[in-house]
């Protein structure tokens, strides 16, 4: 099981993973062993809430497919366990941000003392830049 947060979490089975071929150096061995893990997980067929698999296709996400399905290309490191374990923990990732709903900025106002400051500092530095001029005597 994948935990998403303590109310939700997806089954493994609805995760597919597939063992690909690193890119990159690796030496003799990048030829040989298949250590990247490419992990597609499909938001339609999942069993996550509806308003999480809405909110989930309406993200903008480079690794989110027009049909609806993710897909996570995990190589950072050199044996394929790591890499499936940073694949699902991207995956966890990715869905925690698309389902975090952010409050509202509300627009607020400087002070009136605060903006009186603000003059104050550009009336006094206006000065200090007007005394550097030539002197005339």
């Amino acid at each position: 099981m994948l935990t998403i947060s303590e109310r939700l979490s997806i089954p493994l089975n609805e995760i597919e993973f597939k063992a690909i071929r690193a890119q990159g150096c690796g030496g003799q061995n990048v030829n040989k062993v298949s250590s990247a893990i490419h992990l597609r997980f499909d938001i339609q067929r999942s069993s996550l809430p509806e308003h999480y698999k809405e909110r989930l296709l309406s993200y903008q996400d480079q690794r989110i497919t027009t049909d609806g399905v993710i897909v996570i290309k995990a190589q950072s490191f050199r044996d394929q366990e790591r890499n499936k374990e940073d694949a699902l923990l991207r995956l966890q990732q990715l869905i925690q941000a698309a389902t975090t709903v952010e409050k509202p900025r509300r627009a607020t106002k400087p002070t009136r003392s605060s903006q009186r400051k603000r003059m104050d500092k550009k009336n006094k530095r206006g000065q200090v830049k007007k005394g550097r001029g030539k002197v005339d005597f």
